[in-house]
């Protein structure tokens, strides 16, 4: 080894590797847990939708002396009972939220409010949403999604290939199944600027694993004329190769984003920050887990049932002298068992 050389030299030459690709069953075993942790946490729990999506009156208070317990009990004295939602925000503000209320609800709300804290009804800072418009903004942001996930579909598979364009987007959505479902746990409510988010982290996610699907690419471009190794050993040495860049990257981002989330919105109160800080954090540790222990296994897994490349895992591994796959695959293996067992001590026979 020479003198000074980094752990991310030795990953790129290949000198010191890390198993990523071989001990794919391990990774997925972890997504599947964290998949059906979120999927049961959204069905039996749900989102805790904001206003914006739902419909509903917000009335925010500005006094410092105003506490969340005085708040509620004058929405309450004012009759409103029902899908009452009473926050702080800051050291001098209280945010109530309600849902759907009429004219002479809503006055009465205010004017509890008034009261309770002796300020004047036009100093209260209103905004009334209807259904209606909550329906639309529920509408435009899955249109968003949706537009995204096709058109970073198509570009995948026009740059680089149909099957790494699978496997990219089966790892956007496990992303932003595992985001959401930790969102729902949390209870943090969903907002516009929750939906730009988790946009952000897909294209972030997205990001992370075209880096990584190109150095697949160029390590397999001429794999099975050379015949030096198989798919899956050449797609973990790429992840090995970009290991050192996706942690630093994500690291670096996430430093400023988790200074948003805890400094911002939990010293600072600001509730805006929340939403969209809180949806940044963890799709963008979901997204980097997503790009080096997702993305490429199941990448690999289907290209190694290629008719082509189980040819290539049987070349390599004659000429390595092995009597199993170096990096064994599924395809593989079902492969060489329907040929029968019998057949490969004959051919260890003749090479004796």
């Amino acid at each position: 080894m020479a003198h000074g050389t980094t752990l991310g030299a030795r990953l790129y030459s290949g000198e010191t590797s890390f198993e990523f690709i071989a001990t794919r069953k391990r990774w997925y075993a972890v997504s599947a847990l964290l998949l059906a942790i979120s999927i049961g946490t959204i069905v039996f729990q749900g989102l805790q939708l904001g206003i914006e999506f739902k419909g509903g009156s917000s009335y925010t208070v500005t006094k410092a002396e105003a506490t969340v317990e005085e708040a509620r009990a004058a929405v309450e004295s004012a009759g409103v009972s029902s899908e009452v939602i009473v926050q702080s925000v800051g050291n001098d503000k209280i945010r109530v939220q309600t849902g759907s209320l009429s004219n002479a609800e809503s006055n009465a709300v205010q004017d509890s409010l008034a009261a309770k804290f002796a300020i004047d009804v036009e100093s209260i800072d209103t905004q009334i949403i209807g259904p209606s418009w909550g329906e639309e903004i529920t509408k435009k942001a899955l249109y968003g999604l949706f537009a995204f996930l096709i058109a970073v579909m198509l570009y995948l598979a026009m740059t680089f290939e149909p099957k790494m364009a699978i496997a990219a987007i089966a790892a956007v959505l496990h992303d932003v199944i595992i985001t959401v479902g930790i969102y729902a746990l949390v209870g943090f409510d969903v907002t516009p600027a929750t939906v730009i988010g988790f946009l952000t982290i897909l294209g972030y996610s997205l990001y992370d694993t075209v880096i990584v699907f190109d150095k697949v690419r160029e390590n397999t471009k001429s794999i099975t004329s050379t015949g030096k190794s198989t798919y899956s050993q050449a797609t973990n040495l790429a992840v090995n190769q970009t290991i050192v860049r996706s942690v630093n990257t994500s690291v670096i981002a996430l430093l400023p984003v988790g200074a948003i989330l805890f400094v911002g919105a939990g010293l600072l109160g600001a509730g805006t920050l929340k939403d969209l800080s809180l949806a940044l954090f963890i799709g963008l540790a979901i997204g980097t887990y997503s790009s080096l222990f997702i993305a490429p296994q199941i990448l690999s897994g289907l290209r190694e049932r290629e008719p082509a490349m189980i040819a290539l895992t049987k070349r390599v591994n004659a000429r390595s002298g092995a009597s199993t796959p170096v990096v064994a695959t599924e395809a593989a293996a079902e492969v060489s068992q329907n040929r029968g067992p019998r057949n490969q001590p004959k051919r260890k026979g003749k090479k004796k």
